[in-house]
């Protein structure tokens, strides 16, 4: 554990002696020298670990533990020093790179500059850096010292250690066996009876409102359990929602969550009023008014005290419509609060159950192998039915080679205290096993962010990257590499899947909260980062901590910093108001590179200084009201990220955007609700003309094309992005099609395309795309086509199309249906103006997502025998002259999820829903005389269906 962080330190400082000290003049090979002495520091601390692990705990010492640390002080400085001093290096070069066009005079008068820059400011900055390397020097021989009394030796590379280099891991790496794309449910062992007593406590026909709690240990299962018993009865409630209770809880954050998912659970548009209500009894009076007549079910996971109920409980507690509370606790005594109507104890696993989970873990599809059974046998009984344990063990145990030696080798290095008493050394082993210090570095990572928070994968790997935590290798993508060591954490289970995209694979994650708690454990010793909470007080216990997760704290926390080497900061503020300081205080940390403050509610500026931040390289408004971009931030020269995307940046002017020669990704959009029900428009942001020489750039969208943007050479700069992967135009005229298809050729990469013209009355001239990129998989179209242009026939791999005012004559399936690839499909406002959609036999094989949505002329919807076979979601509607149910529902065996989205009453009441009734959730809704969006589930609507023609209505 102890060389992990100065081993990445390590490896930067290395690269960088490799590149460029030949070229360093006898003061800057100083700097060299101190790099390399990293090196030794990472040998002996490795020798450091092999001990602990070999001879126990009892070898480090306090006085080891404090030397281990003033170690990594000494490598964290040694990271700065180089750092500042490439910084200072970069700025006198005499040519900047992407300032070539200033002409004779331009170059001469930059030499002057750089010479009296060199003058005036190069002696003192040498005598500070020269300073500063004495002092490191004079640490570096204690060091010395005291390594040869403390008995450490260097273990050189190649020497037997547990902790590998990333070279290796490929290697020696094993996959666990079980199937990654195996049903959910399959992988469930042992609750089975739980569930299915739960669901029928939940669908209940009492209209009484009910709470119904599940209590147990941590990792006992209880939210494995729930979420099971979600899945299976939410839709036959008219809304639901699933919230995960974060230590220490937020009344005010809770109650927003819960609208903003009971709104989401029904497609509904989001108020955006939400934000700016006026505290708990605003939220209050609109989440009693919205459930009021509704027949809801809300789920509470991992509610630790009693005063919750006090907190929330009475605001659920209204009409007798058969409302529904679900609440995981470890707490007793939270379960009795409320006198719950049923209170389930989770027991341990009985042997038989624990022994089918760990072989389906471990061994996926095959027997436990003969010479394994008996070590198996015990570890399964050392963990004493704990569904937790026993999946980490095993999920460790099948990245192993079968053989009994080295199995027996791992049981004893875990010791005889394997039970549900001491459940954190099989998460500590589990992290110790990791391959390497980058993929340990990763898991800890998930310790800045706050408990339960489900996290974009996204979002954590340009992060990894921004740190430095993704080493490149064998001519792979940095994104590839950072995505195969999400993989491996997925694959021990030390992180949880918490969202796929349509292809089944991670969009968000978390982990578990007892891996989060040990997580902050290990981040708090190694010094890794500092979480800083609401309640927390004042102190400075993280000491010199690399990292800062800010969550709602006040001021007098910030002022408790003491360090000046913070690496990255994330802001967590998503239903508080951000406090005014934070912004100025981020950038008293000269050396960040991730700075990250989405949805960090009441921020809508940025610090006009933050272009000091010379080693940025990742920033995010994401979720703000900021409007403007400081001009500074055009000095940021290694930023690769910046993430604007829900921000109010509208432009972003040349010297701030021209320079960011290392730019990889830049997202600069928001959707805005026209009518708060599924009318909507994409907002994207001007760029300056000079933005083609940002040839890093893979990610790009939303930029506009306006008459003012295209006039100012925007298809000249596009021609130039030949690397972008995912590229996003909107406000597209007709006119300018034919210069974009020439654009769009040039991006041999390309994989998801976005194109939205000036208005929905606007054409989108597709036509001279002759050989459209290869390798694109997502394509969405805003716009007017009347018929589906030619290339789309060369489209093979889409896996995502999205057409919306498209008005298509032709019936668009006889074109689309040839994409055999295809998995989500959407056919949305008049894209489509005939009558009748048909969908013939054996056509979209895989398609597993559909919608029909807004289309004013369709009559008939037509579904025939092995059309659509793996279909799970089917969204309908508004579609005001459809005459029936779609036929041939019934032929949709795996269909999951069926929308009627604002469909008359007439529609609802008087066609024949029955060939539906196979279908687990499906759900109606409709505007009623108020103007206001309702919804109804299946069985309550046949309810009306028979009231109605009885003249009950």
């Amino acid at each position: 554990m102890a060389e992990i962080v100065v081993g990445i330190v390590k490896d930067k400082l290395a690269s960088w002696i490799r590149e460029e000290v030949s070229s360093l003049s006898d003061v800057d090979k100083e700097v060299a020298e101190i790099a390399r002495e990293l090196v030794t520091i990472h040998c002996v601390l490795k020798d450091a670990d092999r001990r602990a692990e070999t001879e126990g705990d009892n070898i480090i010492t306090d006085g080891v533990k404090e030397w281990v640390n003033e170690l990594r002080e000494i490598a964290f400085e040694v990271e700065d020093v180089v750092s500042e001093y490439r910084h200072h290096h970069m700025a006198e070069q005499p040519h900047h790179p992407n300032n070539n066009q200033q002409g004779l005079v331009g170059e001469f008068l930059q030499k002057i500059a750089s010479f009296l820059f060199f003058c005036c400011s190069r002696l003192k900055q040498r005598h500070e850096l020269a300073m500063q390397i004495k002092g490191i020097k004079s640490r570096l021989s204690e060091f010395h010292t005291r390594s040869e009394r403390y008995g450490f030796k260097a273990i050189q590379k190649g020497s037997t250690s547990t902790t590998t280099s990333q070279n290796t891991v490929a290697s020696y790496y094993v996959y666990p066996q079980m199937a990654s794309d195996e049903p959910q449910e399959k992988q469930l062992v042992g609750i089975e009876s739980a569930r299915d007593e739960l669901i029928g406590i939940l669908l209940d026909e009492s209209s009484q409102f009910r709470v119904t709690s599940v209590v147990g240990m941590g990792g006992s299962g209880k939210t494995t359990l729930a979420q099971e018993v979600y899945n299976h009865v939410q839709g036959s409630f008219q809304c639901h929602a699933w919230i995960q209770v974060r230590q220490p809880y937020d009344i005010e954050a809770i109650l927003k969550t819960l609208i903003r998912e009971l709104f989401k659970s029904t497609n509904e548009s989001i108020p955006w009023e939400i934000d700016t209500m006026a505290g708990v009894a605003e939220l209050i009076y609109n989440l009693r008014a919205y459930l009021r007549g509704k027949k809801y079910l809300v789920i509470f996971d991992d509610v630790r005290k009693e005063v919750f109920w006090g907190d929330i409980g009475y605001v659920l507690m209204g009409d007798n419509v058969g409302g529904r509370i679900l609440i995981t606790t470890r707490n007793m005594e939270v379960a009795k609060f409320r006198s719950s109507f049923h209170i389930h104890k989770m027991q341990p696993l009985p042997k038989q159950k624990a022994w089918e989970l760990f072989c389906k873990q471990a061994f996926g599809a095959e027997d436990c192998p003969r010479q394994l059974k008996e070590i198996s046998d015990d570890i399964v009984e050392r963990c004493e039915g704990l569904p937790l344990a026993i999946k980490l063990i095993s999920r460790l145990l099948s990245t192993k080679n079968k053989i009994a030696s080295e199995w027996r080798k791992l049981h004893k290095s875990l010791g005889s205290e394997l039970g549900k008493t001491n459940t954190s050394k099989i998460l500590s082993f589990s992290y110790n096993d990791l391959p390497n210090y980058y993929i340990k570095s990763c898991f800890l990572y998930f310790g800045m962010f706050p408990q339960h928070h489900s996290i974009r994968q996204g979002r954590l790997i340009r992060q990894w990257i921004a740190e430095g935590f993704v080493k490149p290798g064998n001519n792979r993508r940095l994104e590839e590499v950072a995505q195969e060591h999400m993989k491996v954490l997925i694959d021990r289970s030390l992180v949880e899947v918490s969202l796929v995209d349509v292809m089944g694979k991670p969009k968000e994650c978390r982990v578990h909260d007892l891996l989060h708690e040990l997580i902050l454990d290990k981040t708090n010793n190694l010094r890794f980062c500092q979480v800083l909470q609401r309640n927390d007080e004042p102190n400075n216990e993280g000491g010199e901590a690399r990292r800062l997760s800010i969550n709602n704290c006040s001021n007098d926390l910030l002022e408790g910093i003491k360090s000046r080497r913070i690496h990255s900061i994330l802001v967590f503020y998503e239903n508080k108001t951000l406090n005014s300081e934070v912004p100025v205080f981020t950038t008293n940390f000269k050396f960040l590179k991730v700075l990250d403050f989405e949805d960090a509610q009441g921020l809508d500026h940025l610090p006009e200084d933050i272009g000091k931040l010379f080693d940025l390289r990742y920033l995010s408004v994401r979720g703000t009201k900021v409007k403007m971009l400081p001009k500074s931030l055009g000095k940021l020269e290694n930023l690769e990220t910046l993430d604007l995307k829900r921000s109010l940046v509208s432009e972003i002017p040349a010297e701030v955007i021209n320079t960011l020669c290392k730019l990889r990704c830049l997202y600069t959009y928001y959707v805005e609700d026209i009518d708060g029900q599924h009318y909507f428009k994409i907002v994207g942001a001007k760029l300056e003309a000079g933005f083609g020489s940002l040839k890093a750039l893979r990610k790009l969208y939303h930029i506009e094309a306006d008459a003012e943007v295209v006039d100012r050479g925007l298809f000249k700069e596009l021609r130039n992005l030949t690397q972008l992967r995912t590229f996003g135009i909107i406000k597209l005229r007709n006119e300018d099609g034919r210069e974009l298809c020439s654009c769009i050729e040039r991006m041999e990469q390309l994989e998801s395309l976005t194109i939205c013209a000036t208005g929905e009355n606007e054409f989108i001239d597709l036509k001279s795309i002759s050989s459209p990129p290869k390798f694109l998989e997502r394509l969405s179209l805003f716009g007017r086509l009347r018929k589906l242009p030619e290339c789309f026939t060369e489209f093979r791999h889409l896996i995502k199309i999205r057409l919306a005012y498209s008005t298509l004559e032709d019936d668009p399936i006889e074109v689309l249906q040839n994409m055999h690839n295809l998995l989500q499909l959407f056919i949305s406002h008049n894209a489509y103006v005939g009558e009748k959609l048909h969908f013939k036999e054996g056509v979209f094989p895989i398609l597993k997502k559909l919608s029909v949505e807004d289309l004013g002329g369709l009559r008939s919807l037509i579904i025939e025998e092995t059309a659509l076979p793996k279909l799970e979601t089917l969204l309908i509607g508004p579609c005001p002259r459809l005459d029936d149910v779609p036929s041939g529902l019934q032929h949709l065996r795996k269909l999951k999820t069926l929308f009627f989205v604002n469909m008359s009453p007439d529609y609802m009441m008087l066609q024949d829903f029955r060939s539906a009734l196979q279908v687990p959730s499906v759900i109606f809704s409709y505007i009623d005389e108020q103007a206001k969006q309702q919804w109804l589930t299946l069985p309550i609507l046949l309810e009306y269906q028979v009231g109605f023609q009885k003249g009950m209505f």
